[in-house]
């Protein structure tokens, strides 16, 4: 009873702020092209005292008397921007200099992969922090129980990053916003949680999962978070191969101590522990009877799965398919990253509503991608169908940022917009968030060139979302290069992209991205791939192609050139 009475009381206290924040969502949404001018208007306003809003005449472009007069005034004075853009005005914040791209410093930085050898560092803003994604969190909570209205009645296992990852030179934290949001959420949302924050310190990936689900399969568990569908079978693999190392530590109150854990973290997590036989024992049970045991077995009340269905992460759908009870509901993460949390999935299915009243959104049509003077379109101007390249200006310093992300409009909540993700473009692939850039790539394997003192003819890489793994087809110099030295090669070639991008490390540590293969091609095999392509009507002056690729179908082909 007391704990029925506690899920209740968490559940009304969710729904009570969740209601809140719908409110706000939903006035936003009865006129969407009135709250995109609001919007622009309010960040206008934030940062006009600002080093780049002087810059860039944010007073001058608030003068405007219409909405249309604003949004183009607002492109004459304000280029598109990518991070190598922000970069150097970043560093400056980075420095300790405040008022440069918005007013005052950072709260902290968000870290993410670059199309260069250097991390993004993504400033979070208290403003944006506090008035936009702290709020959000509240109202994404809601929607949970919009749909499931017991998924606050068990523990809660989420996958978030560290809060603190290392600092900026001036002390200010870098991390996770989500480590962040977790280790700042109230006391009563904290005891809803599976594990102590310390599990995310955890360097070793299959000591990490191992601490994870050690302390998830113990308990009754009605939520499991991760954006990374990956991350789902990775921590099945962990169930499959460890189960009997959980059912002996959660009989005693243990932590295996085969486990690579640092003593901190490993001191944090033991606390926690108390011998419980009795779920020992069912879950021997659950052993005899299932044989291998899945989420439905081990978590039969799971109610709310959330994590990304769009891009290439649908791939993972089909592999955890049977793994939930009948009740537990899927739903999508929504379209998020570490620049912004563009938006919540409301509908308890696949779209993003994107939030007018928290950003300011531009696009253009996938059709003008290469247009050197594209239209942009308003938000409250897309059409379902129909697919765009993403821009945001945020709160946090973002303006007129390319996302690189192609979207598509899949409908609308009542006059916003949703989409989905459709892929990452220019040159970047992103099986599972690594977001690997063509230009790390063909970085890495000019340097271990010369590493090696083996020259390449030609070489492409493809992303196989079957394996999870990249495969690395090379034509070397030397014909007589046989199998082991293009294995040490591609080896070798991992290293260097695991030392430039940290996102990609991060997928090779947690298993998520397997160890990339090495595959001999044979001699003029890209005058061969050419001649082929001509064959079938390809424009012998327009060739090109990339040097990484997600395309099953090219893939094929150099498939066809192998030794």
């Amino acid at each position: 009873m007391k704990k029925e009475k506690n899920a209740t009381l968490i559940t009304f206290a969710l729904s009570w702020v969740g209601r809140k924040n719908k409110k706000i969502l939903d006035k936003a949404a009865k006129n969407c092209a009135k709250t995109e001018e609001a919007t622009l208007r309010g960040i206008l306003e934030y940062a006009k005292d600002t080093e780049w809003g002087k810059a860039h005449k944010f007073s001058e472009i608030l003068q405007a008397k219409s909405a249309d007069e604003l949004f183009s005034l607002w492109q004459k004075n304000v280029p598109v921007q990518d991070y190598e853009d922000l970069r150097p005005f970043i560093e400056r914040h980075k420095n300790g200099e405040e008022n440069i791209l918005f007013p005052g410093k950072p709260m902290m930085y968000a870290t993410t992969s670059g199309t260069t050898k250097e991390p993004k560092w993504i400033p979070i803003t208290q403003a944006y922090y506090q008035n936009i994604f702290s709020k959000m969190s509240k109202l994404w909570l809601y929607t949970f129980i919009m749909h499931r209205p017991k998924t606050f009645w068990g523990k809660c296992v989420s996958i978030v990053g560290k809060s603190i990852e290392g600092y900026a030179p001036d002390g200010t934290v870098c991390g996770s916003v989500s480590g962040v949001t977790q280790r700042d959420c109230p006391e009563f949302i904290k005891g809803l949680y599976s594990a102590p924050s310390e599990v995310f310190a955890i360097k070793d990936y299959t000591a990490r999962y191992y601490a994870l689900m050690r302390s998830g399969i113990e308990q009754n568990v009605s939520l499991l978070i991760t954006a990374n569908p990956s991350t789902i079978i990775e921590l099945q693999k962990n169930v499959d191969q460890y189960l009997d190392d959980y059912i002996d530590d959660i009989e005693h109150g243990t932590l295996s101590a085969k486990m690579n854990i640092e003593p901190e973290n490993r001191a944090a997590l033991e606390k926690c522990y108390k011998p419980n036989p009795a779920r020992a024992a069912e879950l021997r049970a659950l052993k005899e009877k299932y044989g291998r045991l899945l989420p439905k077995h081990y978590w039969p009340n799971l109610q709310s799965l959330t994590t990304w269905h769009c891009g290439n992460t649908s791939v993972y759908k089909d592999k955890y398919k049977d793994f939930f009870p009948e009740q537990t509901l899927d739903q999508e993460f929504g379209y998020f990253s570490s620049e912004c949390r563009a938006g919540l999935v409301m509908d308890g299915g696949d779209d993003t509503v994107l939030f007018p009243h928290n950003h300011y959104f531009e696009f253009v049509a996938e059709e003008e991608m290469e247009n050197p003077a594209p239209k942009f379109l308003q938000l409250s101007q897309l059409q379902k169908g129909k697919r765009y390249i993403v821009y945001i200006t945020t709160f946090g310093g973002l303006y007129r940022y390319n996302m690189n992300d192609l979207v598509e409009c899949s409908g609308s909540y009542k006059t916003i917009p949703t989409i989905r993700f459709i892929q990452k473009i220019n040159g970047i692939v992103s099986m599972t968030g690594e977001k690997l850039s063509e230009r790390q790539f063909i970085d890495a394997v000019k340097e271990i060139e010369k590493e090696l003192g083996e020259s390449v003819n030609f070489f492409v890489g493809f992303a196989d979302l079957n394996e999870s793994a990249y495969k690395i087809y090379l034509e070397f110099q030397n014909q007589s290069v046989g199998q082991d030295l293009c294995d040490k090669f591609a080896a070798a070639v991992d290293q260097k992209l695991m030392a430039e991008n940290v996102e990609y490390k991060a997928k090779r540590d947690s298993f998520r991205v397997k160890e990339p293969k090495g595959i001999l091609l044979v001699e003029n095999s890209f005058e061969k791939y050419k001649a082929a392509m001509i064959a079938k009507g390809a424009r012998d002056g327009q060739f090109k192609m990339n040097l990484l690729m997600q395309d099953d179908a090219r893939k094929a082909e150099f498939d066809k050139l192998t030794k």
